[in-house]
């Protein structure tokens, strides 16, 4: 699958975004900075219990068409929003855990593996502030507490990719990831739409990064709704201020779930 467009501002005025009825619509979350308020520390970021709550009902009114799409491992998913035991593409889908609960896995040559782990260990030890994580098959580059080195930051991860082809880079926000090539959101949700429960459905994506403009690519294709949350340039159709937004219509989501004819939402307002 060949993503070519190119990233543009949404300014004009679009009809409404209607509801839509639950048992029609696969829904694919982004977590940080959609379901979860972005924070300094990875490890710090935390999903309010209410909306577990309002996940879990929209995962049953949907009968299980809904699946988290992230950066994160699977493993750091899962304990975000436990005891939920949801759908998910991890590591830009790198990992899956599919709608029949199988979970399926890229990985790297160990030594490769090994090799890129220790050149980015020294890289970033010498630019103080910074965060190496390390994901297995991928590594985020993390600058936001010391910003004055990101171009430092960019270019060890380039240097990195350009030792190994089978590598790409991947810009986020106040970070730049390292991940196997293939590998991206809008791949993730393409495949989750081949399979049940998800296939048939009208997709329906919320992100907020750079990293889920391949995301809203592939839902735009498929005729579906994409929600950008936050300001900047974006192939979302629609756009919300505020992770407190999406908190929002979740919540409207799981209480209503067959009133797209009646119920509606305007652009560049909240959720």
């Amino acid at each position: 699958m060949t993503l070519t467009s190119e990233i543009q501002e949404n300014t004009t005025e679009t009809p409404l975004l209607p509801h839509p009825d639950s048992q029609q619509t696969a829904f694919f979350f982004d977590v940080d900075g959609t379901l979860a308020e972005i924070r300094d520390e990875p490890d710090a970021v935390t999903i309010p219990p209410e909306v577990r709550q309002h996940l879990q009902t929209l995962f049953a009114a949907s009968s299980g068409a809904l699946a988290l799409i992230s950066g994160r491992p699977v493993e750091q998913l899962d304990q975000l929003v436990a005891p939920l035991i949801l759908p998910a593409a991890g590591v830009h889908g790198a990992e899956m855990r599919d709608g029949a609960g199988e979970f399926h896995r890229v990985t790297l040559p160990a030594q490769m593996a090994k090799d890129v782990e220790q050149t980015l260990e020294a890289g970033m030890s010498a630019l103080p502030g910074t965060l190496l994580e390390i994901k297995g098959m991928a590594f985020a580059l993390h600058y936001r507490q010391a910003m004055q080195h990101q171009q430092h930051v960019l270019e060890l991860a380039e240097s990195v990719v350009a030792t190994y082809p089978e590598l790409v880079l991947q810009p986020g926000k106040c970070v730049i990831e390292i991940k196997p090539r293939g590998k991206d959101k809008g791949v993730a949700i393409y495949d989750f739409m081949q399979q049940p429960p998800f296939a048939g459905r009208l997709p329906v994506f919320v992100g907020d990064d750079l990293t889920d403009e391949k995301g809203f690519e592939v839902v735009n294709a498929m005729k579906g709704i994409s929600v950008k949350v936050g300001e900047g340039s974006s192939l979302a159709q629609y756009r919300v201020k505020h992770v407190s937004d999406v908190h929002q219509w979740i919540k409207r989501l799981q209480r209503h779930e067959s009133i797209s004819h009646s119920s509606h939402i305007p652009k560049e307002s909240n959720l």
